[in-house]
């Protein structure tokens, strides 16, 4: 539905903010989405016309709070200091999560939800699993920065630290993930023979799982998440046909893929990708499982994550840390190689 709203771009004034949700009333609820450190992400219904009202009070973080146990913050949060505030993260992009299932009466179209990325704040102090990210990022950067000046010639790079002005933190995600029909059970060794002999790899998809995935595709791409690819990945097995002519048992691994973002906003995207994908299969009668190893003994969603570091230089160029100057002699440059030992070291 072209009409719709579907994101508010990061850094957008409130004046306009406010403005947006009022040419949209069928926009109807604000979440505040906080994410703990066991990767939980908290949902709200809260009336968009609160929202506005106390709009100043959501960016301070004094409009809503939860409480320790909530949210997943061990030996930080407890029965006896349990105050949780949420100041919304104006930094990032602002989706709008639609329920197709409930029209709104006066403009005829789906209710939505304007979910907000959101710090946790406990005793004054961010410690929400955005914040350690937000908090790391800004370390590293003042790290490098203060190296690159201090030594301006840096191995394997044709660019001098001296002329470095920032760093640039870029990650994507490749989301992979099993789909089935519910209270049906696949055969797992029937399945662990089709892995070993490839057969669903890049596999054609079929029926329910065909639709959703475009769906997801099309849907994702609403959102300005610039979509990729949606393939079959390694898992799973043929579907059965009942006498209705409609697939069952089905038990398939699927990815998805999209554009690469600042490293802050990459997570928040894979937050809301997930939200996505699950809405999308349910009303297609499909479960989604995005856990690490939902069946022993196959496929588990092994997603890759792609890091990015780049120095932007005083002309404005953005110049490649990890890249040698010659790929042929050196393979990484000095940076590239100090975060691979970093890797393994943590």
């Amino acid at each position: 539905m072209k009409d719709l709203l579907y994101t508010i771009k990061a850094n957008t004034p409130k004046d306009e903010i406010i403005r947006q949700l009022r040419e949209h009333p069928e926009i109807k609820f604000v979440s505040l989405v906080g994410i703990d450190l066991a990767g939980n992400d908290t949902d709200e219904k809260i009336p968009v016309r609160l929202f506005m009202k106390d709009i100043d009070e959501f960016y301070a973080g004094t409009a809503v709070q939860t409480d320790g146990s909530s949210v997943v913050l061990p030996s930080i949060a407890t029965l006896n200091n349990a105050k949780v505030d949420m100041p919304v993260d104006p930094s990032v992009n602002w989706f709008v999560d639609y329920n197709f299932e409930y029209y709104d009466d006066a403009t005829n179209k789906p209710v939505g939800t304007l979910r907000i990325p959101s710090f946790l704040i406990h005793e004054g102090k961010r410690v929400d699993s955005r914040a350690v990210l937000t908090d790391t990022l800004s370390f590293v950067k003042r790290e490098l920065l203060d190296l690159f000046h201090a030594r301006p010639t840096i191995d394997g790079l044709d660019v001098s630290g001296a002329d470095i002005s920032d760093i640039s933190f870029t990650s994507a995600t490749e989301l992979e993930f099993w789909v089935k029909t519910p209270l049906e059970e696949a055969a797992i060794e029937e399945m662990s023979a089709s892995q070993v002999m490839q057969e669903q790899y890049w596999e054609r998809t079929h029926g329910a799982v065909r639709c959703a995935l475009e769906k997801c595709v099309v849907t994702l791409d609403e959102y300005g998440l610039q979509v990729e690819m949606g393939h079959k990945e390694v898992g799973g097995l043929k579907a059965q046909i009942d006498e209705s002519g409609h697939l069952t048992h089905v038990c398939e691994q699927l990815e998805i893929d999209w554009r690469f973002a600042d490293a802050v906003q990459a997570a928040d995207n894979e937050m809301f990708v997930r939200t996505i994908v699950k809405e999308i299969f349910r009303a297609e009668g499909l479960e989604v499982s995005f856990k690490a190893k939902p069946m022993i003994g196959l496929a588990g969603n092994g997603e890759h994550t792609h890091i990015g570091l780049a120095a932007v230089t005083s002309d404005g160029k953005l110049h490649n840390l990890f890249a040698a100057k010659n790929p042929y002699e050196d393979f990484m440059s000095a940076v590239g190689y100090g975060a691979i030992m970093g890797l393994l070291k943590n």
